[in-house]
């Protein structure tokens, strides 16, 4: 394996850590813990670590183009909706709720594609009696919301190939990555595809592709994080010291720090016992590049 180690680990024992990007301008990494309802931001330089608790749970987010609104940071996929949002001040405002006549869903997984759209697929929440409510819904830069496909249970693993004709998405308990053929101008999706099925006892969760076009997927359950080629065969695994590794991004000077996001949610006592580090967030050093996080740049 190509030699990548751990440069720090941090401490934040995440029931459910998530979402993780990469803020460029500011030498951040942002996540979210989905069932804390908290919001975090690491500075490379200086290690500063920050939190805010936010209105209900967050599952994903993207940082604003500069000067798209005046008031707010982020477009928030939070638990009902579409919403821009600031941490520090607290300022919500809603552009979409998702959903609103089933209270047994919540938005999930989602980023920005390249043309500046935000997007977040939607899971059931446990219990519920249809397991297969979600949704993958697209947030224009007119602030339309289009529902692009139903029939989902747990929504992950969405990103783009860096020509942005490929679109990756899982719904994670099939254990199957799909890919779709992707037009940029429209966000049409089309010839859905398997990209690659997971082990047994690894399901696919958070993603990003790197710059060349290699796609790496935390495989909750499996204590992986691992990387595929374009054509889907496996390039490497990283072993991570927690079973349920959630999200991935890169970040850094370089682009070439991978973060990895984890949870301690439905571990045991045994469990826990066994990997105190759940739900920490880790820092790798590694010999490949990603690429820039996308912003959401909306017309008005």
């Amino acid at each position: 394996m190509a030699d990548i180690t751990l440069l720090t680990e941090i401490p934040v024992a995440n029931e459910l850590g998530e979402g993780v990007i990469w803020d460029d301008e500011g030498g951040s990494f942002w996540w979210t813990d989905i069932e804390r309802n908290r919001l975090y931001r690491y500075q490379l330089a200086g290690a500063d670590l920050k939190c805010w608790d936010t209105p209900e749970r967050l599952a994903s987010f993207a940082l604003l183009a500069p000067g798209s609104h005046s008031e707010a940071l982020l477009v928030a996929g939070f638990e009902s909706g579409f919403a821009y949002y600031h941490p520090e001040s607290g300022y919500l405002h809603w552009i979409a709720k998702i959903a609103a006549d089933n209270p047994n869903t919540r938005l999930n997984d989602g980023r920005a594609d390249r043309q500046q759209r935000f997007w977040a697929g939607g899971m059931a929440e446990a219990g519920a009696g249809d397991q297969d409510a979600g949704s993958l819904y697209c947030l224009d830069q007119q602030l339309v919301c289009t529902e692009k496909f139903g029939d989902i249970k747990i929504s992950n693993s969405l990103c783009w190939s860096p020509d942005s004709t490929r679109m990756y998405h899982t719904d994670t308990p099939s254990q199957r990555i799909d890919v779709y053929d992707f037009e940029p101008s429209t966000a049409a999706l089309s010839n859905r595809r398997a990209f690659v099925t997971t082990e047994p006892g690894c399901f696919p969760d958070g993603s990003t592709v790197d710059a060349q076009g290699y796609l790496w997927n935390a495989q909750w359950g499996g204590s992986r994080v691992v990387r595929y080629a374009p054509d889907g065969t496996q390039d490497l695994v990283l072993a991570v010291p927690i079973t349920q590794p959630s999200c991935v991004a890169f970040g850094g000077p370089q682009m070439d720090i991978l973060f990895v996001t984890s949870a301690w949610q439905s571990l045991d006592e045994p469990a826990l016992a066994e990997q105190p580090s759940a739900g920490n967030g880790f820092l790798y050093q590694t010999p490949y590049r990603g690429l820039p996080d996308p912003r959401f740049k909306p017309e008005h």
